[in-house]
């Protein structure tokens, strides 16, 4: 009896292999859309937290501010998404965005404010809307296709307000006083 309980397993396993099912019944493209999004709100709340000690601009302090603020908020309500599909998510940047906020963290001044405006800003939110605006179309699962579908008028928000902080960063806007030589 043992012999057969394990060999209906095995074909169980196998199944959920073969179309894609994880153990807690998501599909794998749901699982890395989740595993994702969690990395991406990672980097994004530790680069700006960075970017609130490190500028003297008072326009990227802010938006800094309200990156760390409202993707903090995402991260809390993904978090719990997770958990209630038996997903663990990763806490923390993946490798590559954890490079990037270490070069990042190593520049000062006009050049921190331009590569935390284009890179964080405006790179990392077109990114994260792609996989947003993929997984609020095409995840199988109803409650994180809501979550993508829900969160992505957010990240698009934040992406005009990362393009108009590149734009007058670059033009030399905004900077305090106390930051020009």
């Amino acid at each position: 009896m043992k012999h057969i309980r394990f060999g209906l397993g095995a074909v169980a396993a196998a199944l959920c292999m073969a179309t894609g099912a994880s153990a807690q019944g998501l599909q794998k493209p749901d699982v890395a859309f989740l595993k994702q999004a969690a990395q991406n709100g990672h980097a994004e709340v530790e680069s700006s937290k960075i970017a609130q000690t490190k500028s003297r601009n008072p326009q990227v302090k802010a938006f800094a501010a309200q990156m760390v603020e409202d993707h903090t908020k995402v991260n809390d309500e993904l978090k719990a998404l997770a958990a209630s599909k038996g997903v663990e998510l990763p806490n923390e940047p993946s490798a590559m965005q954890k490079g990037k906020t270490k070069v990042l963290g190593a520049m000062d001044g006009e050049r921190f404010d331009k590569r935390y405006a284009d890179e964080m800003g405006v790179d990392a939110h077109e990114d994260t809307i792609k996989l947003f605006n993929k997984a609020a179309t095409e995840a199988k699962d109803p409650e994180v296709k809501a979550f993508a579908a829900k969160t992505l008028p957010a990240l698009q928000h934040h992406l005009k307000q990362a393009q108009d902080l590149n734009a007058a960063v670059k033009a030399g806007k905004g900077e305090g006083a106390a930051s020009r030589p």
